[in-house]
């Protein structure tokens, strides 16, 4: 790989073999060196989770002029903490996720794993990025992205971001109509219910399969990731790592005297 080129560090929870991440390495492999070190298979939901309980193993599956690929054993941030402790000896320039398979809107980025990767990358100070698709189909069309995925990730690499912060960058699904632009929003307030379907096995005994319906709390505020992705705008939400509720301290401080 070439020191003079920007290392970007790519990875996802939809597995090496997802669409949405080979799609990126396309798009991206003009501006840069890439290491990609993603799960060996689905890993969504994973969120921020690490393996501590088992030994992890990755392998080298390509190497080409500019982009090396791997495949792990573990979450989207064992991926992140492996790339960087055993597979490159230079700091990454950009952690970039995705294009993660669905929506990671509002509270679904507290799940994500997609989103996961971009946390870790965060933390470890490197400017850091999540990218997600409204559209689970496997061969989803990630074209109109690409315009997008070009200009944000060329403007981190251009001017970092704030210590702290990663992006959260949600796309409609695609249309007849294009993209309408993007929008800088909040995540909307959100909720989950009926997460679970019931069945019975065999054996007499039931199991769970995990589903849930979602609720968007604040359907009419218009300055939200919701809103944006409903209109067709590309919903861009700042996210950051400090999860400290500042406005909450003072009225706790009754709590210091016992």
């Amino acid at each position: 790989m070439n020191d003079k080129r920007p290392l970007i560090l790519l990875s996802n929870d939809d597995g090496v073999q997802a669409k949405g991440l080979n799609e990126l390495i396309d798009m991206l492999s003009p501006m840069g060196d890439l290491l990609v070190m993603a799960p060996d298979g689905a890993r969504s939901g994973a969120a921020c989770g690490i393996t501590s309980h088992n030994p992890l193993r990755y392998k080298v599956l390509s190497v080409r002029p500019g982009v090396k690929i791997c495949a792990c054993s573990g979450t989207p941030v064992d991926c992140v903490k492996l790339a960087i402790e055993k597979e490159t000896d230079r700091r990454p320039d950009i952690v970039v996720s995705g294009i993660n398979h669905g929506d990671n809107s509002s509270v679904r980025v507290h799940y994500s794993g997609t989103m996961g990767v971009a946390l870790e990358g965060c933390m470890k100070g490197i400017p850091s990025v999540g990218f997600s698709l409204c559209d689970f189909d496997e061969d989803a069309d990630f074209a109109p992205a690409a315009p997008y995925v070009h200009r944000i990730t060329e403007r981190i690499l251009h001017t970092g971001l704030p210590s702290g912060v990663c992006l959260n960058v949600n796309f409609p699904k695609p249309s007849a109509e294009p993209y309408a632009g993007m929008k800088i929003c909040r995540m909307a307030r959100g909720t989950w219910s009926n997460e679970w379907y019931e069945a019975d096995h065999p054996k007499g005994t039931k199991y769970f399969w995990l589903t849930g319906e979602y609720t968007n709390l604040e359907p009419e505020a218009t300055d939200t990731d919701e809103w944006a992705l409903a209109h067709g705008w590309v919903a861009v939400v700042p996210v950051t790592v400090d999860m400290t509720a500042y406005a909450a301290l003072n009225s706790l401080k009754d709590l210091e005297t016992l």
